[in-house]
């Protein structure tokens, strides 16, 4: 079904840019052809009405679905200016990118509002970019400074706010919350990422769902399109195919846990050690389709 405009079309064209003044050059226009049905369409997804469940049989929502995954790439790649350096080489190329004014008048004119998440630490909109180790190991989380603003549509979390933060080893661990993998996200300049696009061929690719989270009155639901139990299921053997993996079971319990909340780990994890065994764990990783019990908040 068509909208007018594809969020696709506007990561490539991103990418393939050469010149200077992006933003007028290719953002503006693409978002002049977005206005009207391709924006009422994203506003189907902002309420928690489980308009998603009949996603694999209702070909438009499935759409949305995708269409969502691929307008947060183009987040993805907007915000790699606001971004520290690489540890390492061969980090994403800097092109001329938008300001902070023009990332967020690319969203709001599609509907989504600006957030900053006040002052207390919150996972559900906050993403940790850079920890500075506290002295004490139990010193919480503290936000020192915002990078960029989060963005939300309706009910539905769409981006969350990048942020600086001090804390005791035990709450977050520098090197760990900053810069092990950060799932469910395509595209950042100084950590890896894993998302279910990575390793699929130029059009399968797009076919990736995005992560549905939503903050609502009774409270928030994460990864609401999840089918699968974070603690496994035990009416299955354990090494069966539909349950968890053995580098999934190596975490704790809080452990998988935080990693959905924070969409990463925030510490070394208990059986590190075992997991080393598998050198390529944190990318086998499949916390994609974990779902909370329900008596879970």
């Amino acid at each position: 079904m068509s909208y007018g405009v594809e969020a696709r079309e506007l990561y490539e064209a991103l990418g393939w840019h050469e010149g200077i003044s992006p933003y007028e050059k290719i953002v503006v226009p693409w978002l002049d052809r977005a206005q009207g049905s391709y924006r009422a369409w994203l506003a189907r997804a902002a309420e928690d009405s489980s308009w998603w469940t009949g996603k694999g049989t209702q070909h438009d929502g499935q759409e949305l679905v995708w269409e969502l995954y691929a307008l947060h790439r183009v987040s993805d790649r907007l915000l790699l200016t606001f971004q520290p350096p690489p540890d390492k080489p061969g980090s994403p190329d800097l092109r001329p990118l938008p300001s902070k004014r023009q990332y967020l008048a690319v969203f709001t004119s599609l509907g989504m509002t600006p957030f900053e998440g006040g002052d207390a630490f919150d996972p559900f909109l906050h993403e940790i970019v850079e920890v500075e180790q506290a002295y004490d190991p139990q010193a919480p989380i503290e936000i020192t400074e915002l990078l960029w603003p989060g963005l939300m549509l309706g009910q539905l979390l769409f981006t969350r706010a990048g942020v600086r933060i001090r804390a005791g080893i035990e709450y977050a661990q520098r090197g760990v919350a900053d810069r092990s993998p950060l799932y469910w996200t395509f595209l950042r300049r100084h950590r890896p990422t894993v998302d279910l696009s990575q390793g699929w061929g130029g059009n399968s690719q797009w076919r990736t769902d995005f992560r549905l989270d939503y903050r609502t009155p009774a409270g928030d639901r994460l990864n609401v399109a999840g089918d699968r139990p974070i603690d496994g299921r035990a009416d299955l053997h354990p090494d069966h195919p539909e349950n968890l993996s053995p580098e999934e079971r190596l975490l704790t319990p809080g452990e998988r846990r935080e990693l959905l909340r924070h969409r990463c780990l925030l510490r070394s994890p208990e059986a590190a050690d075992a997991l080393a065994g598998s050198p390529a764990w944190e990318r086998d990783l499949m916390p994609f389709d974990w779902q909370l019990p329900h008596s879970e908040p």
